[in-house]
């Protein structure tokens, strides 16, 4: 049995009002032909399918025409949903979907026994069990812990997410004892290296599981909702496969991957990583106007789709001229077609730098997360370490049940 394990599409997401839906796209096309090459039996996605929970048209019309091609290979696809996305909108077309060999689990069942996908080879024998747990949202959690106490929510999350866990673990062991096994999950786990692009989830993640949660008789663990690829509490079996294309700036420099699963039997799991080809260079240049002006002439792009860039100027001296001249050295690039500067921002050393303002020059609201925007407002207020971290809770659990509420 070959798996393959991806997540984190964010299909629809927007950089700096520039759609990435190019990158996903040529990203769908490459692995349409990596599933026919490798001959793999099972494409694992562990959430965020989506970026929004409210996708475009076209975005679902790039959804649903990957998952056709897909099921034309005859590959059988288990899709998990992630924070980003919309319970119902996943789970709408699930019944005709399942015809086509494509399983969905967008929340969490009510009867936890259902989140148990069995895999059956051509000849019809049950060959692996799949334990498909999707997001667990804080009410899913609250019924699981119903008849328990605990001293705070970030306990009830992290026993939460552990209890969901151990039970499918003990209903694999005694009824599918020597079927392989693997977990999906779309969590936050202890230790794991975030970038900018991920939204915080479970207590601001202050809720961050530990890897030991997984029980031994998972052969593999796939994970979602980090999305630089990595492997957790030093265990090669349990892995964040990272979302597929460069989701902020923060990711510039990182490798993007899908991850190969081969089980020939029981605890026999070998793993190896399958770089994905890169489409788009994200670029920072920093440093003085004069030496981003010299940078930015002598850059020639290596990729098929234009580079996004970012300028970061620093100079000692406040200067409205200095500024005037990036807007003019910005302006002077509109219409190449090699580049496209995204964003651009100049600091002084000494001068007319307002701190007093919650955005510094070139800086702008949709750049940042909810929590980086509270934060900005909380240091220009002044307030004192023990009420700005009330304030800070309050205002994460506010933004989770927001957030809750528009899946």
């Amino acid at each position: 049995m070959k798996v393959l394990h991806t997540a984190d599409w964010h299909i629809g997401k927007i950089l700096h009002k520039h759609a990435l839906k190019n990158e996903i796209q040529a990203f769908f096309n490459w692995l349409l032909d990596v599933i026919s090459t490798e001959q793999v039996n099972l494409l694992l996605v562990s959430g965020d399918i989506f970026d929004l929970a409210n996708p475009s048209s076209k975005d679902r019309e790039i959804y649903y025409g990957f998952l056709s091609e897909l099921a034309k290979l005859e590959t059988q696809i288990v899709i998990t949903g992630g924070n980003h996305d919309s319970i119902n909108l996943l789970d709408a077309p699930k019944e005709l979907l399942k015809h086509l060999s494509i399983k969905v689990i967008g929340g969490a069942k009510e009867n936890i026994e259902d989140e148990l996908i069995e895999i059956h080879d051509a000849q019809g024998k049950l060959v692996l069990v799949v334990a498909a747990v999707p997001f667990l949202r804080d009410k899913d959690l609250r019924n699981l812990q119903s008849d328990k106490k605990f001293k705070d929510r970030t306990e009830a999350v992290r026993e939460g997410i552990k209890d969901h866990y151990q039970q499918l673990a003990h209903i694999c062991k005694s009824k599918y004892k020597d079927i392989p096994s693997i977990a999906m999950g779309h969590l936050y786990a202890r230790g794991a290296t975030t970038s900018e692009s991920e939204r915080d989830i479970h207590v601001g993640n202050q809720a961050a599981v530990e890897s030991n949660i997984f029980s031994p008789i998972f052969d593999y663990v796939a994970l979602g909702h980090i999305h630089r690829p990595q492997v957790i509490g030093k265990n090669e079996k349990i892995r964040y496969s990272g979302s597929p294309i460069a989701l902020s700036f923060s990711e510039k420099k990182d490798s993007k991957i899908i991850i190969l699963v081969d089980i020939p039997s029981k605890d026999n799991v070998s793993v190896k990583s399958i770089a994905v080809p890169k489409q788009r260079e994200l670029k920072k240049f920093k440093g003085s106007l004069e030496s981003v002006k010299e940078n930015l002439a002598n850059y020639r792009p290596e990729f098929p789709l234009a580079s996004f860039v970012e300028l970061e100027i620093t100079e000692s001296t406040y200067s409205s001229e200095l500024i005037s001249a990036m807007e003019a050295l910005v302006e002077s690039y509109k219409d190449q077609e090699s580049f496209i500067i995204l964003k651009n921002k100049i600091t002084f050393e000494k001068g007319q730098n307002n701190t007093a303002d919650l955005f510094t020059e070139g800086e702008h609201i949709e750049d940042l997360t909810p929590i980086e925007v509270f934060n900005k407002k909380l240091e220009v207020e002044e307030i004192n370490d023990e009420n700005s971290k009330l304030l800070k809770d309050a205002f994460l659990e506010i933004l989770e049940l927001v957030q809750s509420e528009e899946q």
